[in-house]
């Protein structure tokens, strides 16, 4: 399963057949890489609506809301729910008027001693969100 956030381009910044895109989404900047430039693929432009993509297993979760480390989408977010597996746990996050669901192990999710309700950061590297043009 994906999460899927819908944003607009910001600003594109190419080299070598690579982009680096900022995709605003309500008061968050999302990083991407995508193996593309706008003279490749006609949805990289300025203004146009986009599709942040990113895998559940990929949304890391930190209690602390200011770390200083080079992640750079960060998301604020309330944990609506947690669904306990035996090896890993579903971890339900409320980010504006959408859910996002992460992934991680149990043993992560007893350790950071997660609870509805906590206000957490979800993390997604740069590397790991696909951008798609909005339908």
């Amino acid at each position: 399963m994906m999460n899927i956030i819908n944003g607009i381009i910001t600003n594109i910044e190419s080299h070598e057949g690579m982009s680096l895109i900022k995709v605003r989404s309500n008061d968050v900047i999302f990083t991407a890489i995508v193996l593309d430039t706008p003279e490749t693929s006609d949805y990289l432009k300025i203004e146009n609506d986009v599709n942040v993509i990113f895998k559940e297993t990929e949304v890391m979760i930190s209690k602390d809301l200011t770390p200083n480390i080079s992640v750079q989408n960060k998301l604020h977010c309330v944990i609506e729910s947690i669904q306990n597996g035996v090896i890993l746990s579903q971890i339900n996050l409320r980010y504006d008027q959408q859910i996002i669901k992460s992934i991680i192990t149990r043993n992560a999710c007893e350790q950071l001693d997660l609870k509805e309700k906590d206000t957490v950061l979800a993390l997604i590297k740069t590397n790991e969100v696909s951008l798609s043009a909005h339908d």
